[in-house]
């Protein structure tokens, strides 16, 4: 095993399990990072962070911990890979959760990003949660008519440039769909990783997931 920091094969075993490489003198844990080897490859896998502490046997809020941790950094990287990319199309997708879509005031809770498609990939922008004027509309005493305008203005003010009805940006759409519901809710802060995380998945392959993630892991 060579050094993680600066790739010195010269290393030394010290009593606490650790290694201590010669050059760079930094230490180490050979289990930890096969632990956190085995949870990246969990993770592409898509194993829920429940499902990965029990087949793992590792503690669950260490399990959640890496697991979000993950989510960032892939967030950061797919926002530095969009930089200055050629945009060929774009389009508007509004989310909401099966169990709240019968109820018409729950349009509030919706979550709207913009889905770009560049060089065969899918990039998103969450835009901002409609949530904050939900109280105010349904304290107006004329939330009826605040809603049957509100829906007419979400259908005709759709932004779209796409050249077919079915592309890229579709197939991303139903991927989310289809990937979005393992999980049992999710809270606005933490949507966006999320959406990161699928569309992370639906970019790459399972090869390049588990390079780029140990790659950014190990920076």
């Amino acid at each position: 095993m060579n050094c993680i920091y600066c790739n010195n094969k010269k290393l030394y075993e010290l009593k606490s399990g650790q290694l201590k490489c010669s050059a760079c003198k930094k230490k180490f844990s050979p289990k930890k990072i096969q632990r956190d080897l085995a949870l990246i490859d969990s993770f592409v896998q898509n194993f829920s962070a429940n499902q990965t502490s029990k087949k793992l046997d590792i503690n669950y809020i260490t399990v959640k911990k890496r697991f979000d941790l993950f989510r960032a950094l892939l967030a950061n990287y797919l926002e530095k890979e969009y930089q200055n990319k050629t945009v060929l199309e774009y389009d508007e997708y509004i989310y909401l959760e099966h169990s709240k879509k019968k109820v018409k005031e729950n349009i509030f809770d919706a979550q709207n990003f913009l889905t770009f498609h560049y060089e065969n990939k899918i990039y998103n922008l969450l835009m901002p949660n409609l949530k904050r004027y939900k109280s105010e509309f349904l304290d107006s005493g004329a939330q009826e008519a605040h809603f049957k305008e509100f829906s007419k203005f979400m259908m005709l003010n759709k932004i779209s440039k796409t050249q077919k009805r079915e592309n890229l940006i579709t197939k991303f759409w139903n991927y989310f769909e289809d990937s979005i519901l393992k999980y049992n809710g999710i809270n606005d802060e933490n949507f966006f990783y999320y959406l990161k995380e699928i569309e992370f998945k639906f970019n790459y392959s399972y090869k390049e997931q588990k390079e780029i993630l140990n790659s950014l892991y190990d920076s």
